[in-house]
């Protein structure tokens, strides 16, 4: 699904938040600012997947997706933020707890 699909395209990103979590959804984004939610929430979920790879086409971006969908699928399961960088993809487990 896409914002586009609930019209809320240009909804704060705390509703969108919601609304994936509501419904069991993982937010993909170029958007730090989901981390940044999730981080002062101390939430596991949803999961977050940041696409800060240079590629920018949305084929481009989705074939990386579903090449790597294996590798992170049970961190999805989990609660993690998932970042996907030009050279490599890090995986943080939530919730982010200060120490």
């Amino acid at each position: 699904m896409h914002v586009r699909d609930y019209r809320m395209q240009s909804a704060p990103d705390t509703k969108i938040f919601k609304k994936a979590l509501s419904e069991y959804r993982i937010i993909v984004s170029a958007d730090t600012d989901f981390g940044t939610l999730l981080a002062l929430r101390h939430e596991k979920k949803p999961s977050v997947i940041l696409l800060r790879h240079p590629q920018k086409r949305p084929k481009s971006q989705l074939a990386l997706l579903l090449a790597n969908l294996r590798n992170i699928h049970e961190a999805l399961e989990k609660g993690s933020i998932i970042v996907f960088e030009a050279t490599r993809i890090r995986v943080r487990s939530l919730p982010i707890l200060q120490s």
